[in-house]
């Protein structure tokens, strides 16, 4: 507790210098500087796998049944691997997943997921959680794990106080409202940033990248030649309780996986028209 407030304390002090810094920024979020002649390139690879991704995602299927057969642990940390490469929101990776393995876990867990076929009869069962205050860590180790033998002085300025800037909410959150009130009244003259001011603003944020990594992990199962099935119909707060997560925890999902049984998918897929969905504007 006294770290954690050391640390806010520390937040605090900056809190102008990071703001103005934000505004020095200008039209670039991040602030990088788009035009500088030397900088990093990483071309697109010249083949594509199109095909393959295509028969990939439209045979992900929500299974509700699996066999006996196990999943291969290099395959389930291969799986994993690829949904910890997923996008997100400032590279603050606000995810985690925990493979429930344990027998005696693994049948709580199966009960607190109302004992569905999906839970029943998957191989392994992983759940994806959401951080809403790991935020310092992660940035920490965009600092220290940076993968050249010079850091950019923008990507450690951003990570060690335009995150700090955005992300801290202050006791009470005062410190977000205070910023929601800032970006209200300069959004007048030029775009801001709206937000995460809010504890549930947190918890968007933190969801919205968190998904993003879970359906790569959904992907990268069929890829290998297994299912998956995303379940959200749990009981929560039971979940929490199993695993000791912390209060700052979100439970995205449960995600059964395992070799798809004959009679796994229950009904075949319902597809309406893209007109419900798209609009070019």
């Amino acid at each position: 507790m006294a770290e954690t407030e050391m640390k806010d304390s520390e937040t605090r002090s900056s809190f102008m210098e990071d703001l103005k810094e934000t505004l020095r920024r200008g039209a670039t979020v991040d602030g990088y500087d788009y035009n500088v002649k030397k900088r990093y390139y990483e071309p697109a690879p010249e083949q594509t796998q199109g095909e393959a991704f295509t028969q990939v995602v439209e045979s992900r299927r929500s299974v509700r049944k699996f066999t006996d057969k196990p999943i291969p642990r290099t395959v389930l940390d291969a799986c994993i691997d690829l949904a910890l490469i997923a996008p997100s929101s400032c590279n603050l990776q606000p995810w985690e997943f925990h493979v429930v393995q344990s027998p005696d876990k693994k049948a709580k867990l199966v009960e607190a997921c109302m004992s569905q076929n999906a839970a029943t009869t998957a191989a392994e069962l992983i759940v994806v959680v959401a951080r809403t205050n790991n935020w310092r860590k992660i940035a920490k180790l965009n600092i220290d794990q940076w993968p050249q033998p010079k850091i950019p002085k923008h990507w450690k300025d951003f990570y060690s106080k335009g995150v700090a800037f955005t992300y801290w909410q202050g006791p009470l959150h005062a410190v977000g409202y205070a910023k929601k009130a800032l970006s209200n009244v300069a959004g007048l003259f030029r775009p801001m940033p709206r937000g995460p001011f809010t504890k549930s603003d947190m918890r968007v944020w933190a969801i919205k990248s968190t998904a993003l990594a879970a359906e790569n992990l959904m992907l990268a199962f069929r890829a290998h030649g297994f299912d998956s099935c995303p379940m959200e119909g749990m009981d929560e707060q039971r979940v929490r309780k199993l695993l000791k997560l912390p209060r700052d925890a979100e439970v995205v999902m449960v995600v059964g996986a395992g070799e798809r049984a004959k009679d796994g998918v229950y009904f075949p897929r319902v597809k309406f028209d893209r007109e419900n969905f798209v609009r070019y504007v």
